[in-house]
């Protein structure tokens, strides 16, 4: 759950307005300043606000200098409960653009509601749950989205709002590349691109003609580029996994990029190289994987092998300072790209979800191997970790190929597949696990849930599973149950162990002491039992 408090900028300090019960919601302000739009739902009962389902998201708008119990409703769908909604305000503050979901997909319905006539009724722009399409920004009429209908890699279209039927206009054609997200700047279209995993931002014209790409440092993640269709300039964001976040500026006229903000680092960034492979999964898919270590380090050493694989999301080049720990310590990091992200667009999503959710496991056991058979790591010598989606990836790996590993730390996972449903956040999953009481999915689900799949008398590696007890986005009750099982089942020497946060939930604002004390232990247990010694 979210608390929105609004600060005053000049001073810092609050100025009293506060909106409670907020999750999975934009904070998008009225043009004029008066206000602000949020989504948020119902206040729970007291002894169900980390476990009960989340039903009935609505848009309120909060005028500030005044009680939340003044907000006025903006939309909402109670005739469809499960629906989820996100307010943006449109680039001329006429309208607010509210795109509605039914689960994880990509699935849009995109909704306007004049800002200027409350109490109108709001128009279905783009009907139909089919199809991604996220607003980017209007020029007068003219709005632009980027979308996957007929683009599973996506692309750029525009639809003129003064038309009773709006027909799609690609404005930037699908590329070989996935679009990640574009922005209207500087009378530019600045768009974001992955290829292979990694950011590439290109500029066009208004009109989509290509002009020039933006130089990046390297190998890494850019993100940003934000600002008023009339700027001059827009900023963007850089990070690698061996160097933190840089804030750059890019000159729209000039087409020149320069280092706005840089960190004062206690390290060389060059002291550590990324490198990107690629290797073969079970089915002969091309998988990539970045693997990072000291600069120079050419024999095997102890590995952490970090994955995800689901709900189309990209795992991109980004710095973690505890990770660094692992990595000055003489570790091996590797980040694998497994099938079930977004990497390479809906079809990569595909490949890895429903009823194909076995491809994710086979991406992730070959990565290991490949780690092995490349010298990167000792046979003994391979950690995993991944978290909340990535937990259940790793809970399922080894069950299937408990010899492959040394350690594991599933954290946060999604372990009983048949009742993930049930709890807060759980029945937007399945759109990517399918329907536990429908039977074809219930047998897919039942062969891999991790829970269900421990075997007395298996030696499996030593295991650390990490939760938190107020996690109301995967109920900790998932984790209780999996170590509960996994030491009843006496697997032998290595332990089976679990550590739980109190005060915390999934991740998301967990205190800088928490995030060290949490990642020392981790780093500690999967150090000692991969031959690597944490100093």
């Amino acid at each position: 759950w979210r608390t929105v408090r609004v600060l005053d900028v000049a001073s810092g300090k609050p100025v009293g307005d506060e909106v409670k019960w907020v999750k999975f919601s934009a904070l998008s302000w009225a043009k004029d300043g008066s206000g602000f739009y949020y989504s948020r739902f119902p206040e729970p009962a007291a002894d169900a606000k980390f476990q009960s389902l989340n039903k009935n998201h609505e848009v309120f708008f909060h005028r500030l200098g005044t009680a939340q119990a003044q907000d006025r409703s903006v939309f909402a769908t109670p005739a469809k409960p499960e629906l989820s909604h996100i307010a943006t305000v449109s680039d001329d503050g006429r309208y607010v653009v509210i795109t509605s979901s039914s689960g994880t997909d990509d699935r849009y319905e995109v909704t306007l509601v004049d800002a200027r006539r409350p109490g109108a009724k709001p128009r279905v722009l783009i009907p139909g749950f089919e199809h991604n399409y996220s607003y980017i920004g209007n020029r007068g009429s003219t709005f632009y989205f980027v979308t996957n209908e007929g683009a599973p890699k996506l692309k750029v279209v525009a639809l003129d709002i003064a038309q009773a039927k709006p027909q799609p206009r690609v404005v930037i054609a699908e590329d070989q590349a996935t679009l990640n997200g574009a922005s209207l700047v500087g009378g530019k279209l600045i768009a974001s691109y992955l290829v292979h995993a990694k950011t590439e931002v290109r500029v066009h014209s208004l009109a989509g003609a290509r002009e020039k790409v933006i130089e990046l440092p390297g190998i890494g993640t850019a993100s940003g580029f934000g600002g008023e269709f009339e700027d001059s300039e827009t900023f963007f964001a850089f990070t690698s996994f061996n160097r933190p976040t840089t804030i750059y500026r890019y000159d729209v006229k000039a087409a020149e990029s320069s280092a706005w903000f840089t960190p004062k680092l206690l390290f060389n960034p060059d002291d550590f190289s990324v490198e990107q492979r690629f290797y073969q999964s079970k089915d002969g898919t091309r998988v990539p994987m970045f693997i990072v270590r000291k600069a120079g380090t050419t024999g095997p050493a102890p590995t952490l092998l970090y994955g995800y694989g689901g709900f189309n999301i990209s795992l991109t080049p980004s710095f973690s300072a505890t990770r660094l720990a692992w990595l000055e310590n003489g570790g091996v990091w590797v980040l694998a790209n497994i099938r079930g992200g977004g990497e390479y667009g809906k079809a990569w999503h595909d490949a890895g979800r429903l009823q194909n959710k076995q491809n994710v496991f086979d991406d992730f056991i070959a990565a290991g191997e490949a780690l092995i058979a490349g010298g990167v790591t000792p046979k003994g010598g391979l950690a995993i970790q991944g978290g909340s989606n990535g937990g259940l990836l790793v809970g399922a790996v080894v069950n299937q190929r408990p010899d492959l590993f040394a350690a594991a730390n599933p954290s946060v996972g999604v372990m009983d597949m048949l009742r993930f449903d049930r709890f807060t956040a759980g029945r937007y999953w399945v759109d990517d696990y399918g329907y536990p009481n429908r039977e074809p999915d219930f047998r897919k689900l039942l062969a891999y849930s991790p829970y269900h799949n421990i075997k007395a008398g298996v030696s499996y590696p030593a295991m650390l599973v990490t939760t938190a007890d107020t996690d109301d986005r995967v109920v900790p009750g998932h984790s209780f149950k999996y170590i509960a099982a996994l030491q009843n089942a006496q697997p032998g020497p290595p332990p089976q162990l679990i550590r739980i946060e109190t005060r915390a939930g999934h991740g998301a604002g967990k205190p800088t002491d928490k995030i060290i004390e949490e990642a020392a232990d981790v780093y500690a247990f999967l150090g000692k039992h991969t031959g690597l010694e944490i100093k």
